[in-house]
């Protein structure tokens, strides 16, 4: 539709040119020979073939001039219809998902039993409770704290199982965040669209990192707890036996009296 348009506009401006031509091609007026016998004369018509010859030429000259012009002004349109494109925005957003299931895996981990996931908190626990500490004071307290070390050992595994839920349960969420994002990539009309949608994904891939770092976190957690009440155990044991084998002093031969 737009060349034909085209076509009309070129031949009605190469008319307008020939119509504007007419005066070059305008019959011209010599006076006869006889106009000198006579004292006048009668007008006659004279074709110039050369001028007529330039004016076709500057004719269609100028006409390839307008289609040229055309045909950039529409390159040019179609540039500003793809700039536009490419400046267009996603019309889609993963991130308060991907926010939510991070949030979701920090919630599990910050309800870490009795030892936390913080040094300090460790550095005190293990300077109470863990290694030397686990040797000292009477039999009853070594008991009670081989106890409580038992319980923070199988708290520690059960927070593990917890945090492995919740990253198993974000697979879910992850595999719809991913399908729609590699739609929206696929359907994108721009340059913008398309980085956006590439930078969703990367955003997709941290979180699930993310997620398999906390799991892990987790599970070796659990495993130096266990660990570290093994070690305190072995402590407290040599402790118990070495009092146990403790004599005191030793005989000391006295001197006794059986009979009056």
């Amino acid at each position: 539709m737009t060349n034909t348009k085209t076509r009309k506009f070129a031949v009605r401006a190469a008319a307008a040119l020939l119509l504007s031509s007419g005066i070059a091609l305008s019959p011209t007026t010599a006076p006869p020979a006889h106009a000198g016998l006579f004292g006048g004369g009668f007008g006659g018509i004279v074709y110039d073939p050369t001028n007529h010859a330039e004016n076709l030429l500057t004719a269609a000259r100028t006409l390839e001039q307008i289609n040229n012009q055309i045909a950039q002004l529409q390159n040019e349109a179609a540039m500003l219809v793809n700039q536009a494109r490419n400046l267009a925005s996603l019309p889609y957003s993963s991130l308060t998902q991907l926010q939510s299931s991070v949030q979701q895996t920090q919630q599990l981990l910050g309800e870490a039993q009795r030892i936390a996931h913080d040094v300090a908190t460790i550095d005190e626990a293990f300077t109470q409770d863990y290694g030397a500490a686990a040797a000292r004071g009477d039999f009853d307290e070594m008991i009670g704290g081989a106890r409580e070390r038992w319980q923070t050992s199988v708290a520690g595994f059960e927070d593990a199982l917890k945090v492995q839920a919740g990253v198993v349960g974000n697979i879910e969420t992850a595999r719809t965040e991913m399908q729609a994002l590699v739609g929206r990539s696929q359907a994108a009309t721009g340059a913008l669209q398309a980085t956006q949608a590439g930078n969703q994904l990367l955003a997709l891939q941290s979180q699930q990192i993310s997620d398999l770092t906390a799991a892990i976190a987790a599970q070796n957690r659990a495993q130096s707890l266990e660990a570290a009440r093994a070690a305190s155990a072995e402590a407290q044991a040599r402790e118990n036996l070495s009092r146990f084998l403790d004599y005191g002093g030793g005989y000391e031969p006295t001197t006794v009296r059986m009979f009056r």
